[in-house]
């Protein structure tokens, strides 16, 4: 049962129309139940409120929860639509998504037998894989807002203002549930044992790492980088799940390109010839070259689209790869 502060605080935020304070509220109250062992209870509560936050931002351009003050420097904030099934996923990645949506729908249960749902990921990979959407999949299939941490906000020069400032965000993962994702966490990430490191970036590290193991709000954190190889192993114990991104097979290219393309291209069209010219490329270039053909045949009036026009975006796709010496 709500405490009688809860309750007061829940009435003077509907009446002051402060839709993040009374979330924020609601979501304490249903943590509340599930600690006193009512995990059914704690998670119809929590589905109500999702749901709620759901519709709520569906029908009105008002963020549910904007960052102020300090956090408005530190945190831009999303409410992704974006599903599950938009992604073409290695299977034992889709797997690890699933499992992380279905303990996070089911939090109650988990809750109440003392342990803890997956919620602290570490996404590793190369550009344009599928790291940034995978925090846009999180948030929108639970409904949550997207809170991408600006790490030019973040950090400064100034002796052990970092790490105040990380706290401030640390902070806000208690009082707003969202998905809050820091991207290129590399560079606060870094082995400590660096030679090119620096005093403030061990301490901001030291500071990551004992916050993030002191955090037990329902947020869910994440942290992506394309330099795994360079973060502090200290990082892996501290994250509940490491999600390894790889660029597409030929197989995944070709999903990607009949998925986004098939219901607009000639009957037909090859798209496991045309995934052949995609070797290499990221999904991010895959996508992109889609949109590119698309975007070509809807100015020339050229629809459906021929798999010339699909081959020649493919084509330039790589000829810029090779131009700045990479793949993907």
């Amino acid at each position: 049962m709500a405490s009688a502060d809860q309750l007061k605080a829940l009435l003077d935020s509907f009446v002051e129309r402060d839709d993040q304070r009374f979330f924020s509220v609601a979501m304490q109250v249903a943590a509340h139940e599930a600690r006193l062992g009512h995990g059914k209870l704690a998670e119809e509560l929590r589905a109500v409120i999702d749901d709620a936050k759901r519709r709520r931002g569906a029908a009105s351009p008002v963020p549910i929860a904007r960052p102020r003050g300090d956090l408005a420097h530190l945190l831009e904030v999303s409410y992704p639509a974006s599903r599950l099934g938009q992604m073409v996923l290695a299977p034992e990645l889709e797997g690890q998504l699933t499992r992380v949506l279905r303990e996070q729908r089911h939090a109650g249960r988990i809750l109440e037998h003392g342990l803890t749902p997956r919620r602290k990921l570490l996404l590793v990979g190369p550009p344009g894989t599928g790291k940034t959407l995978t925090a846009s999949v999180l948030a929108g299939e639970l409904g949550l807002p997207l809170f991408q941490i600006r790490l030019d906000g973040l950090i400064t020069k100034m002796l052990g203002e970092t790490a105040a400032k990380l706290r401030q965000v640390f902070d806000a993962t208690g009082q707003t549930r969202g998905v809050y994702f820091f991207d290129e966490f590399d560079a606060i990430g870094s082995q400590r044992g660096l030679t090119n490191d620096v005093g403030e970036i061990r301490r901001v590290l030291n500071s990551f790492l004992k916050m993030i193991e002191q955090d037990h709000s329902n947020s869910l954190i994440l942290a992506a980088t394309n330099h795994g190889q360079i973060l502090d192993p200290a990082l892996l114990r501290r994250f509940d799940d490491v999600l390894h991104y790889e660029l597409p097979s030929q197989k995944q290219v070709a999903e990607l390109l009949r998925s986004r393309l098939g219901p607009l291209a000639i009957q037909g069209t090859p798209w496991t010839k045309l995934a052949r010219l995609a070797s290499g490329l990221s999904h991010a270039e895959v996508t992109r070259a889609g949109d590119e053909a698309l975007k070509e045949a809807l100015i020339a009036e050229r629809l459906p689209l021929r798999e010339a026009d699909i081959r020649a975006t493919l084509q330039e796709r790589q000829r810029a790869a090779a131009r700045l010496g990479r793949k993907g």
